[in-house]
């Protein structure tokens, strides 16, 4: 089948997560090389917008899609990071990010017709304790760097940061259509 042919079958929306998933994963892997203190990391400040991103389209087309965007992020994401960034921070984010992004679309699912910022919330804090804890154990233990410090720094950044992505997502809750009722369940 022709790229083109392969492409054109990609829902426009869904195309539109996938280029931002891999876009938040890769850059956060090229940050997260870069602390700014003994406690955080730019990694902290990027991470939290793949929550978004999978919040945002679990909202619009249902679980089933978000873990197809899913699976084909963590793939690219994953190669483009063992490039960009170290084989390690690849390894150890590539296996957090599909662990805690999977969490992340069954807690929300679970949550959805709650009121609008309960799903988005404690999905995020959740998978986001689950990811932060597993990245920085697989991709600093043992190297003499204070990865503990990171992570419960970025964690607390990331939860401070799920909190202010509750504007932008009932914002584009209304942009990606998910903004009255709830989508078919997939």
């Amino acid at each position: 089948m022709p790229i083109r042919s392969a492409m054109t079958r990609i829902p426009h929306g869904l195309a539109i997560s996938f280029a931002a998933m891999v876009a938040v994963i890769t850059v956060s892997n090229i940050a997260v090389r870069f602390p700014i203190n003994d406690w955080l990391t730019y990694g902290a400040l990027t991470y939290p917008i793949a929550f978004l991103v999978s919040d945002l389209t679990n909202r619009a087309v249902g679980p089933a899609r978000t873990r197809r965007v899913i699976y084909a992020g963590f793939a690219v994401a994953v190669i483009l990071s063992a490039l960009l960034s170290t084989p390690r921070i690849a390894a150890a984010s590539g296996t957090a990010f599909l662990l805690a992004q999977l969490a992340d679309i069954a807690i929300f699912d679970r949550l959805r017709r709650r009121a609008w910022w309960v799903a988005p919330l404690a999905s995020s804090l959740l998978a986001s304790a689950f990811d932060t804890a597993l990245f920085f154990t697989l991709a600093f233990a043992g190297t003499g760097l204070p990865w503990v410090t990171w992570g419960i720094g970025d964690y607390g950044v990331k939860a401070g940061m799920a909190l202010v992505m509750l504007i932008p997502f009932r914002v584009l809750m209304r942009a990606v259509g998910a903004g009255r009722g709830l989508p078919a369940r997939n």
